[in-house]
C-alpha cells in the first residue's frame, strides 16, 4: 500500500469572495521533554482558481533574511489581494539551526538543504525535508522560490538548476522565464547541486528557482524590500496580484541584464595572508582584470588574483583571511568561461 503522504495543513476557503488566510504548523518532531517541534505554515487562497505557488525560507539556520520577505509577502497581500490561485509558505524550515544561529540541523549537523526529497525513514534532516517536500508536491505548485542568503556584501541572484535530462521542456521553460521576472542577475549553477530542493523538485518536474538575497544572520531591511518586490513580479506575471506600474529590475549593468550567467568561485587563493578587494559586488570585470590582493602580516605582497573571465562579481567573502584554496569571491560568468565554474559557495 503506498504510504500517504504528509501534506501541509489545508483549510477549504468559504464560498465568497474574499482571500482565506490560514496559518498553521506542521509537526516534525517530539523532544524528550514531550514538547513538539513544528513548522510554521501559511497560505493565501483566492476564491478563484489558479496556480499554486510556494515560497520556502531558511533551510539555512543562519538565512534569516528569508523569514521576513515571506512575512511581508503575506502582509502586502492583504492589502493587495490575490486574484486567483493559492500561495503557500514555509517560512522557517529550520528552526532548531534559526534558534542556534547556525547552518545545519543541529541535533544531527546535518545540511536540511542537502536532504531532499527526504525520506520518512532516515535521518533527522530526511525526515523533516520529506515532510516539506510532500506537502510542496501535493500541491501541484506551479513554481517554488526557495529564498537564501549569501555573503554579507554580495548582490542578490536567482539560481536557475541545469535541467534534468528526464524534465519536460515545458517546466524547464517556464522556471526559466520566471527566472527573468525575478528581477535579478540570473545564474545557472554548473552542474546539479543534488539534494537541494530545487534540483529535487526539477527531478520531479516541478519548476523552481533559488533566489540569493544577500547578508545572512541578520535581517537586512533593504534585501527584504528587494526580495518581496521581487516575489510579486513573479506573482504578477502569473496574473495572481495586480501588475505594478513599473515592472522590478534590481540595478545591474546593461551588459548582464536578461543573460543567463554562470557561477563561479575561482580563482581562489594559493597562499595566506590578509585580502584586499579591489572590486565591489555588482561591479562588471573582464578576464584578466585584478580582483583582490594578498598581503602577509608584515605588509608584504604576496600574490594578485585576477577575474578568469568577463562577467559581475556577485559578491566577495566575509573575511580578509586568505588561505591556500580558499574561495574569495563569486562571479557570474560568460558562457565562454563556463569552464572555469565550481559550484556555489552556498545553497
Amino acid at each position: 500500500m503506498a504510504r500517504k503522504k504528509p501534506g501541509a495543513p489545508h483549510r477549504r476557503p468559504r464560498d465568497d469572495h474574499r482571500v482565506r488566510f490560514h496559518y498553521s504548523f506542521l509537526k516534525i518532531l517530539g523532544g524528550s521533554d514531550l514538547s513538539r517541534r513544528r513548522l510554521p505554515y501559511m497560505e493565501a487562497r483566492s476564491p478563484q482558481a489558479g496556480p499554486a505557488v510556494w515560497l520556502t525560507a531558511c533551510s539555512h539556520g543562519e538565512e534569516v533574511g528569508g523569514i521576513v520577505v515571506v512575512q511581508e509577502v503575506f502582509k502586502r497581500l492583504r492589502r493587495a489581494t490575490l486574484l486567483k490561485g493559492s500561495l503557500h509558505a514555509f517560512p522557517l524550515m529550520n528552526p532548531l539551526g534559526f534558534e542556534a544561529g547556525a547552518r545545519h540541523v543541529t541535533l544531527s549537523e546535518e545540511d536540511l538543504n542537502r536532504s531532499f526529497p527526504g525520506s520518512p525513514h532516515g535521518t533527522l534532516a530526511e525526515r523533516i525535508a520529506d515532510r516539506i517536500f510532500c506537502s510542496i508536491e501535493q500541491t501541484e505548485p506551479l513554481i517554488v522560490l526557495d529564498l537564501h542568503n549569501d555573503w554579507i556584501r554580495s548582490i542578490p541572484y536567482t539560481v536557475l538548476d541545469p535541467p534534468p535530462d528526464s524534465l519536460d521542456p515545458a517546466v524547464a521553460d517556464r522556471a526559466a522565464a520566471l527566472a527573468a521576472e525575478t528581477g535579478f542577475v540570473l545564474v545557472m549553477e554548473p552542474s546539479p547541486l543534488r539534494k537541494t530542493l530545487s534540483h529535487s523538485l526539477m527531478l520531479r518536474g516541478v519548476a523552481a528557482l533559488t533566489i540569493e538575497l544577500g547578508e545572512s544572520y541578520v535581517v537586512n531591511e533593504k534585501n527584504v524590500e528587494l526580495g518581496v518586490r521581487s516575489v510579486f513580479a513573479v506573482l504578477s506575471n502569473l496574473g495572481m496580484v495586480a501588475a505594478e506600474a513599473e515592472p522590478f529590475r534590481f540595478a545591474v549593468p546593461e551588459d548582464v541584464r536578461g543573460k543567463v550567467l554562470h557561477y563561479s568561485n575561482q580563482p581562489v587563493s594559493s597562499t595566506s595572508g590578509i585580502l584586499r578587494f579591489l572590486v565591489s559586488p555588482g561591479t562588471l570585470v573582464r578576464a584578466g582584470q585584478p580582483v583582490a590582493k594578498v598581503f602577509n602580516a608584515f605588509g608584504r605582497f604576496q600574490e594578485t588574483l585576477s577575474a578568469l573571465g568577463d562577467g559581475i562579481v556577485l559578491g566577495h567573502s566575509d573575511s580578509s583571511v586568505a588561505y591556500p584554496g580558499a574561495p574569495v569571491m563569486a562571479f557570474g560568468v560568460t558562457e565562454t568561461q563556463a569552464d572555469a565554474t565550481c559550484q556555489p559557495n552556498g545553497d
